[in-house]
């Protein structure tokens, strides 16, 4: 079967592990604060916490953005349901904005339209999380110009997209988001096996998402209240979570950002490759906008004829093409059909439901599996001998 994704881990990846066994550390250590300086120094942003997935980085996002119960978060439909859920964690009310089907991210134009009757009902969101779809940025200049007027955090869901850039600068060096979020999830861009990260150009918010994501527990002076007992002192001052990453992650991290731009390149080259070979075929490519150079985390196919959907799916399964299909619309969750919202409330993400598929690209993907990949689609859409 050849996979959606598939991580690469070489003989220096696995040396730098064995260096972490070998040593003294292997919870927190300081492989951990030199992962982050890594990240943070690539993509140009000020600081950056390392959590042990994406989905804590963004809960302790949330948090330190202010989200208490009874605020609202809205986000994109079209994601892994970490992305709303963060806000319920937080006891928020969630809210979707409906997508732009040729790019799969959050639309600004419906933003633009749900915020204007959310200020005239006196709803408006306190954080939106527009999602990187596929290493695709959103449009955050436009979101961004939106926040200004209308006075919401942007946390950006970069999870797909460490390695994009947007107007030419690399995805998380703040210019348009308050807090950006990576995953290390071993089909992502890098891995850490597990993993998250949050980057941040303000001091005081990277200073609350590192207390949270250790219990809330500090041991410098300067934030406790009153004198210390002795060398041995630490107060706890936040109530905290234990979403750490370990010294292996760290390290197996630190290992493969030095291939980052390498992987991008790659899946680039093999995303630009499908292009060429899918092109007249009966199904939409993925749009990408002149400002953003993708990830390529994942290339999406929508079939034109949607009644194929599930007969392709299937069929390129049984011929060993491991494809899949990102995402199931949040709001169709049956949890998320209990807290009120219904089939038909996102028409444009319903109707790429019915028509995504995610086709395989990863770094070390051959182009005779592409070309095996192409043949079985053609056969399968053309009626062609594959």
């Amino acid at each position: 079967m050849i996979p959606y994704g598939r991580q690469d881990i070489c003989e220096s990846d696995i040396d730098a592990v064995i260096d972490v066994l070998k040593s003294d550390f292997l919870t927190q250590g300081p492989r951990v604060p030199d992962f982050e300086k890594s990240v943070a120094t690539k993509v140009g942003a000020s600081h950056a916490v390392a959590v042990n997935s994406a989905t804590s980085a963004l809960h302790i996002a949330c948090l330190a953005l202010g989200l208490k119960p009874g605020d609202r978060l809205w986000t994109s439909p079209i994601s892994f349901v970490a992305s709303a859920n963060c806000g319920l964690y937080c006891g928020a009310i969630v809210d979707f904005v409906d997508i732009d089907p040729e790019t799969y991210n959050m639309s600004p134009v419906a933003l633009e339209k749900k915020l204007q009757a959310a200020e005239a009902d006196g709803t408006l969101p306190k954080v939106v999380v527009p999602v990187d779809m596929c290493g695709q940025s959103a449009d955050l200049r436009e979101i961004r110009a939106l926040a200004d007027r209308y006075g919401f955090k942007i946390l950006e869901d970069a999870s797909h997209a460490i390695g994009a850039r947007y107007d030419g600068h690399y995805v998380g060096d703040g210019r348009y988001a308050d807090i950006t979020v990576f995953s290390f999830h071993p089909v992502k861009i890098i891995t850490t096996a597990e993993g998250g990260l949050a980057v941040t150009n303000d001091k005081d918010l990277a200073q609350t998402m590192s207390l949270l994501s250790s219990h809330g527990i500090t041991r410098d002076p300067a934030l406790m209240t009153g004198e210390k007992d002795g060398a041995w002192y630490y107060q706890q001052i936040e109530l905290g979570f234990n979403y750490r990453m370990t010294e292996m992650q760290a390290a197996l991290g630190i290992s493969q950002m030095a291939r980052l731009d390498d992987y991008v390149a790659r899946r680039a080259a093999l995303a630009e490759r499908y292009d060429r070979l899918l092109e007249g075929l009966p199904l939409r490519r993925p749009r990408q906008m002149e400002a953003t150079a993708s990830s390529w985390h994942l290339y999406i196919i929508q079939l034109h004829d949607a009644s194929q959907h599930n007969s392709v799916f299937d069929s390129l399964r049984d011929a060993g093409v491991g494809v899949n299909l990102h995402y199931i619309p949040i709001h169709r969750q049956p949890y998320y059909q209990r807290l009120g919202f219904s089939a038909g409330d996102f028409p444009a993400a319903e109707d790429y439901y019915t028509r995504a598929i995610s086709i395989p690209l990863f770094p070390t993907m051959t182009e005779d599996q592409q070309d095996y990949i192409v043949s079985r689609l053609r056969g399968l859409l053309t009626g062609a001998r594959a």
